[in-house]
């Protein structure tokens, strides 16, 4: 017995030594050779720094790339279908930022232009204690109001072809590729999404899977560069593959992915993800990193892209749009030029602003290219103004658009459409590990390692993201109604304000008429 005490005793100090004398004569790090002890609790809490951070050091509105506070309000929205504070807003209000613009006589709920039928079967958590070291909470069946657009305020893409996209939710999931995310997540999703009804799936780049047919849930189509899903051996369009896509009924539309905000390049998975079957669905090789091209090869200017637009049109018989990253008015002016021109062009553009988030991108890429979503949002719709043709183009905005508020303020700078990404992957489980690139994921959202993967349980998840939908759906009938509004349908420049540093204020409709009158870029859009 005292034999294996001694032992316990002296084998931690035997592993100091060991360490001591081995950092003390490698030669890789500078501060291990002179404090061999002290470098190791270094590197330690380095490690752990941005838990640590996370947790106890950054306050409520701090972190990035969602600061506690956004994190737990989607959280919130999406388990306990909760959307109440108390004592107040934690928003610094001396900050420059956008606000919307309330009427004296808001109106009343009878009042508002909203399908609250049919009611939505979801579950939900309520909390029954929530002590230092314990916390009790019990999943419930309720019903929840659907919270859709009446048909007669559909928003309708590709209106006049023969099979036209009906939206009555003006929020959907912003492209997300099986592959990025495991098939849990994607199940989780599509389930969710098709329960809440009247909202859309993209596909994201990597190809339609079965995981996002799991909830017969609308599908937008993603294709880039890559040709993922609809490609041949050489990588060359398979228009039969394509055909077959265009055939299922719940493909709604096609989106060409001409850039993201989160990396002006091709799309890119590590080899580790790539399993066979993903292989197969992409039509790729298994284990083998993608990286596809950051430009399409079958066009290389505005009027070879806009025939292609054309040709898979008419085609497929669907809407066909562009997802872009406005970079200033000179590189967009020239497509809604050639648009006004020709009288054609995408049914939908989707302006991704360069907070977006994605599975893997350069620093470089992500921080510094690409104009934020609310900057490029306004001149993009101030352009389609100018040269006639907004009517004949819906615009749907993506990049960090997670709760009602931001959503409206983004209507109200000219989106039809709202896309929203890294709000769902929190609502099934993202707690922003910022490893989606490795495909490490401790709690099984955005990985394809099967192990990982058991964290997400698919059959409470899903429920999940169905109150996320729900819960923003009803925050914008409330804005709306803050704003005298029958839906928020009817949100333009006239209901959002900009404050600025020193508490003066401009009105969208002020900073729009500059840009419809001399096409400069939005000076006063500073992101909030």
């Amino acid at each position: 017995m005292d034999f294996f005490l001694i032992l316990l005793l002296l084998l931690p100090v035997g592993l100091l030594i060991i360490l001591y004398v081995f950092d003390r004569r490698q030669k890789e790090h500078s501060i291990l050779r002179n404090y061999p002890i002290l470098g190791k609790m270094r590197y330690f809490l380095e490690k752990i720094g941005p838990e640590l951070r996370q947790y106890l050091f950054n306050n409520d509105n701090e972190g990035k790339p969602f600061s506690r506070n956004r994190y737990q309000q989607i959280v919130k929205r999406g388990k306990y279908l909760q959307d109440l504070i108390g004592f107040g807003s934690v928003r610094d209000f001396g900050e420059p930022g956008y606000y919307i613009r309330n009427t004296l006589f808001p109106k009343q709920e009878e009042e508002l232009r909203v399908d609250r039928e049919p009611k939505i079967p979801t579950q939900a958590y309520i909390i029954h204690h929530d002590g230092l070291f314990s916390r009790k909470e019990k999943r419930r069946e309720v019903e929840e109001p659907s919270w859709l657009l009446p048909e007669q305020d559909a928003v309708v893409i590709g209106e006049g072809l023969k099979h036209p996209f009906r939206v009555r939710g003006l929020i959907g999931m912003s492209a997300m590729s099986y592959g990025a995310l495991g098939e849990r997540a994607v199940i989780s999703l599509s389930k969710g999404l098709a329960r809440a009804g009247g909202t859309w799936m993209n596909t994201g780049e990597g190809g339609i899977s079965p995981y996002h047919q799991a909830g017969d849930v609308d599908l937008i189509m993603q294709i880039g560069p890559g040709l993922f899903g609809i490609r041949d051996r050489e990588g060359d369009l398979d228009w039969e593959a394509l055909r077959e896509k265009a055939e299922m009924e719940r493909v709604r539309a096609f989106e060409l992915k001409l850039g993201q905000g989160a990396k002006l390049r091709g799309g890119h998975v590590d080899g580790s993800k790539v399993t066979p079957e993903i292989a197969r669905i992409r039509g790729v090789e298994p284990w083998r990193t993608i990286d596809s091209p950051n430009r399409f090869r079958q066009f290389d200017d505005i009027p070879s892209m806009m025939n292609w637009i054309k040709v898979i049109r008419s085609f497929t018989g669907k809407p066909v749009g562009i997802k872009i990253v406005v970079g200033g008015g000179d590189t967009l002016e020239p497509l809604v030029r050639y648009m006004a021109e020709q009288g054609h062009g995408p049914d939908f553009i989707t302006v991704d602003g360069g907070e977006g988030g994605t599975g893997a991108s350069y620093q470089e890429l992500a921080d510094g290219v690409g104009l934020p979503v609310k900057s490029a949002l306004m001149l993009t719709d101030a352009l389609l103004r100018k040269y006639g043709v907004r009517d004949r183009v819906k615009l749907i905005a993506s990049g960090k658009l997670a709760t009602p508020d931001e959503i409206a303020v983004a209507l109200g700078m000219g989106a039809d459409l709202v896309n929203i990404a890294r709000g769902f992957m929190i609502s099934v489980g993202c707690i922003q590990a910022l490893r989606c690139h490795s495909n490490e994921c401790p709690v099984g959202v955005a990985t394809t390692d099967p192990k990982l993967q058991r964290a997400l349980v698919v059959e409470e998840k899903e429920y999940r993201v169905t109150n996320y939908v729900l819960a923003l759906r009803k925050g914008l009938f409330r804005l709306a109604a803050a704003a005298g509004l029958e839906s928020p349908v009817e949100f333009d420049h006239r209901h959002v304000v900009y404050k600025d540093e020193k508490g003066l204020t401009t009105s969208l409709d002020e900073i729009v008429h500059t840009l419809m009158e001399d096409g400069k870029t939005v000076g006063v859009a500073v992101e909030s």
